[in-house]
């Protein structure tokens, strides 16, 4: 993904999420394990730490595949971190995946496990 259209697929994610009642807390927030792109708070107060995939189009496959083991990996052990970093070890934590193809934003809810 090129870093425009990483920026506007992050802008249009936290948008989207905005207008589902999300409040976003952080953005690209980067540690020496990896970066997340989104850390949000849902309605509940749940933690939840999103991963924003986009392809302009599906025909080399849709962004969610490009959610790998390696990046799943990565992106546990950065929310970790910020977990601790922040305080936040008593709060709920889930993550999600937003992927955006062309005019299309699909969310992903609990998209994945922290194990």
């Amino acid at each position: 993904m090129s870093r425009a259209l990483g920026a506007v697929a992050e802008a249009r994610a936290a948008e989207f999420l905005q207008q589902k009642g999300y409040r976003v807390v952080d953005r690209n927030w980067t540690c020496r394990g990896g970066e997340i792109d989104l850390v949000c708070l849902d309605g509940d107060g749940t933690l939840v730490f999103v991963e924003v995939r986009a392809r302009a189009d599906t025909r080399h496959g849709t962004p969610l595949e490009t959610v790998v083991d390696l990046k799943r990996r990565r992106l546990v052990r950065a929310a970790q971190i910020y977990v601790h970093i922040k305080g936040q070890s008593e709060r709920a934590c889930r993550f999600d995946v937003v992927a955006v193809t062309g005019a299309t934003i699909e969310h992903v809810e609990d998209a994945f496990g922290a194990t």
